[in-house]
């Protein structure tokens, strides 16, 4: 039995790819009665990646860890009228479809809530409906270049360049998974069920514009929507004697104690405040650089932690696995599988009375078909 805080609660999973499967894969590891529902030919993220199996990418592995799988053929009417028959036992429908293949199939909001009026309903999307990009495809990358992230990075670097990672997806997932609690606590405390819509566009026009925004937000603007110090050319990992590290000398607390310390040459009264080193940041950052390539990387770090500075050395993401602090924590959890034990990146969060924690492997294709539509055939039967 599960432990975390959204036990009890079941989740119709008609998601695919990431967005939707990370909103939903956090949800199975807090608790959730989680059930992937997958046309027979399965969701595409299962042949995307290296895994131990064809059919069991390790993307699909880790965002769909710990729920039930099912195979419906909602081109059928028995595979819709079984979905129909989950939906009456469901808290939960979320989907990835676009809004006219969902209402086509007939499992639009107004259709789900005729049979589970209090559902909490979640459309994930790539483009909200509202607007006239509604019908659009979208992946990852389109939304980073519409949001601008590859502009800002060419700002930074030079070239224009994605992230290196599916952070539209991931954010988006998040945003999902929010809005989703969002309103189940409305409905726990109404015992009103909604329909909430999500979309990547949107939910990354937000993201970006967090800091971006600062001068374009005013009327008239006062600046155009990048915010300098996240752009900065010079803002990168500092070489150092034998290696990388990344460290924020940023604040004055900050600034003064490492001046104090270290007495570079270059220093002056220009640079005696926040807001000064604000205005000129990538000289700033260009000056710093000069310095940390005079010591090897170990000896920064111990200065930069006697000093309380904010400091690390470059890692790659192999190196997680192996992080004393992340070990020490519990991060990573082992899972049984069909394949061998597993060690999944676990639950990021701590709960001191509804821990969450992974309730299983991801499920193969169609694995719970036969219990799942018996349970249902009891229960209505």
């Amino acid at each position: 039995m599960s432990s975390g805080p959204l036990r009890g609660v079941r989740v119709v999973d008609l998601t695919a790819m990431v967005m939707g499967p990370y909103c939903t894969q956090i949800m199975a590891d807090m608790g959730a009665e989680v059930i992937k529902v997958e046309p027979p030919q399965g969701d595409n993220t299962r042949y995307i990646s290296v895994g131990p199996a064809p059919g069991m990418s390790g993307v699909f592995a880790n965002v769909n860890r710990g729920k039930r799988g099912i195979v419906l053929d909602l081109q059928t009417e028995a595979g819709r009228e079984s979905l129909r028959a989950l939906v009456t036992t469901a808290d939960v429908f979320i989907h990835s479809m676009r809004s006219k293949a969902i209402v086509k199939l007939g499992f639009g909001y107004d259709d789900v809530a005729a049979i589970k009026p209090t559902i909490v309903y979640t459309n994930c999307y790539g483009y909200g409906r509202r607007g006239p990009d509604a019908d659009r495809p979208a992946y990852d990358d389109t939304i980073q270049a519409e949001c601008g992230l590859p502009a800002v990075q060419q700002q930074l670097t030079g070239e224009a360049g994605y992230v290196g990672t599916i952070m539209a997806d991931k954010v988006a997932g998040l945003t999902a998974l929010y809005a989703t609690m969002m309103a189940l606590f409305h409905r726990e405390r109404t015992g009103v069920g909604q329909e909430v819509e999500v979309s990547m566009f949107e939910t990354m026009a937000s993201f970006m514009l967090v800091e971006h925004a600062n001068g374009a937000m005013f009327d008239p603007p006062l600046s155009s929507a990048v915010y300098p110090r996240a752009v900065a050319p010079n803002r990168k990992p500092y070489e150092t004697k034998d290696g990388q590290l990344a460290a924020l000398i940023y604040n004055d607390k900050h600034w003064n104690a490492f001046i104090e310390r270290v007495q570079p040459p270059w220093n002056g009264p220009q640079f005696a405040t926040l807001e000064q080193r604000a205005h000129q940041i990538d000289t700033v950052y260009g000056l710093l650089a000069q310095t940390l390539k005079e010591r090897t990387t170990d000896e920064w770090l111990q200065l930069f932690r006697d000093l309380e500075i904010p400091a690390a050395a470059v890692h790659t993401p192999d190196a997680l696995f192996d992080n004393e602090h992340l070990n020490a924590v519990g991060l990573f959890e082992t899972v049984d599988s069909p394949y061998g034990p597993v060690r999944f990146p676990g639950v990021p969060t701590w709960f001191s009375q509804t821990p969450g924690r992974i309730q299983g492997f991801a499920p193969e294709l169609g694995a719970h078909t036969a219990a799942i539509l018996a349970e249902l055939e009891h229960k209505t039967g």
